[in-house]
């Protein structure tokens, strides 16, 4: 039986819709609810934002002209019963509504993430989670308190690392061994851009230039890549990772052995490239099989003994409702890590000085940098889901990795989560 009609069984059964509430309504909330309100079964019950006119503009895209936006609990929960959808601008509302079933993490900011997941978990409610910045800092004691209350963590659909993660499993399920996995960059690597340098081609996107600047520093894809790392068991293929140019047709080719002529010093790897493999995820793999070898040949997936298994496409928001549909009825999640065994670090975009603050993911003066975890626990380094609003102590030259010898970090939630993760061995 598919998702839509296990949602409708699973909405009879309990005498209504699961109900929704989505945190943050920027491109990837709105994204989110255009297409779960889709879903027969499923209700966008509650929106939060801290911008009334978003939740408003969310829920005219849904055709929605009835609903209440208040910060009072009470008559949130009065208009979700009577099944009216309700806005507001006060996140911890959610703490105190029982009527909601799911819990949806849009905001992409990692302390405001790692909060509102939290709160959710010991208050008995699942949580998908599109803050995938968040998950590689603090993603595996989530998971652990979600497991110990037998709730559902996990990073939803629709980004690369999730994609990707399903053609991991589908390989390791057939028993091919698995040479490497990643995904194509979509845009062009410019690892000392800001959101002035990208603001134009951001605005002509309707993208908030932060967002797409997280893109073209290199950040997003160094993240995505050590979540799929973290949640595969597969290892980074080193420090910031090859990178290398690449065609579809030449995948294979690119990511074999180096005794084999490709780039790869070792297999079990994560790793990503640019080029026309972009907006798709990979990966290589190898059968010890002749018979399967020749198999697959006559199935044009080229000549062996390596071979891609590719998907060209990730629908980012527009299929991360699958990730809800999954934990409600498989009690699932989509991604998550039990520990991390990669990580990302802060190199710096400028020169820093003492007394200069480090701002938000995809700005001014720090840009993520993937790393094989033991290294950077060794060399000291700083998860860059750490560093916003932290006081430089010491000076620093643009293009360096940041420890904490050269930061004062800012007294934040995420960070006392981390804390409490790395004294259980979790990081």
């Amino acid at each position: 039986m598919a998702y839509r009609h296990k949602l409708l069984a699973h909405a009879k059964q309990q005498g209504h819709d699961s109900r929704i509430a989505i945190v943050g309504a920027g491109q990837m909330g709105r994204g989110f609810a255009n297409q779960i309100h889709k879903m027969p079964g499923l209700a966008v019950s509650l929106i939060v934002d801290s911008n009334t006119d978003r939740i408003q503009q969310t829920f005219k895209d849904l055709g929605i002209s009835k609903f209440v936006i208040s910060d009072n609990a009470k008559e949130l929960a009065l208009a979700i019963h009577e099944n009216i959808p309700a806005g507001t601008t006060q996140v911890a509302v959610i703490n105190e509504l029982a009527e909601i079933d799911l819990v949806v993490e849009c905001t992409g900011i990692p302390n405001t993430g790692a909060q509102v997941t939290y709160d959710a978990l010991n208050n008995n409610k699942d949580v998908v989670v599109l803050n995938v910045e968040m998950e590689v800092t603090v993603g595996p004691i989530l998971n652990k308190i979600a497991k110990e209350k037998q709730l559902v963590y996990g990073v939803a659909h629709g980004d690369e690392p999730t994609e990707c993660k399903e053609l991991v499993d589908f390989a390791l399920d057939l028993n091919f061994e698995v040479i490497c996995a990643g995904k194509g960059k979509n845009n062009p690597f410019e690892p000392f851009s800001t959101p002035d340098t990208v603001r134009e081609r951001a605005l002509s996107k309707h993208m908030n230039p932060k967002m797409l600047c997280s893109f073209t520093d290199g950040t997003k894809t160094m993240t995505e890549m050590v979540a799929l790392a973290n949640s595969t068991g597969l290892e980074l293929s080193k420090r910031g990772m090859y990178g290398p140019a690449t065609s579809i047709k030449k995948l294979a080719e690119t990511y074999a052995l180096q005794k084999d002529g490709g780039i790869l010093d070792r297999a079990g790897v994560v790793d990503y490239c640019t080029g026309d493999i972009a907006p798709g995820v990979f990966v290589i793999v190898k059968s010890d099989s002749p018979y399967v070898v020749e198999e697959l040949e006559y199935l044009m997936l080229g000549k062996g003994p390596y071979f891609a298994l590719y998907r060209p496409y990730h629908l980012a928001s527009v299929e991360a409702p699958l990730s809800v549909a999954k934990a409600i009825i498989d009690r699932e999640g989509s991604l998550y890590s039990e520990k991390l065994i990669a990580e990302v670090v802060c190199m710096s975009k400028v020169d820093l000085k003492p007394g200069d603050k480090i701002d938000n993911i995809g700005g001014y003066t720090v840009r993520g940098y993937a790393d094989i975890a033991r290294d950077s626990k060794r060399d000291n380094l700083v998860p860059i889901g750490l560093a916003a609003g932290a006081t430089v102590t010491k000076a620093i030259k643009a293009g360096e990795l940041l420890t904490y010898d050269h930061l004062e970090l800012e007294d934040s939630f995420i960070l006392k989560l981390r804390k409490q993760q790395d004294a259980l061995g979790l990081s």
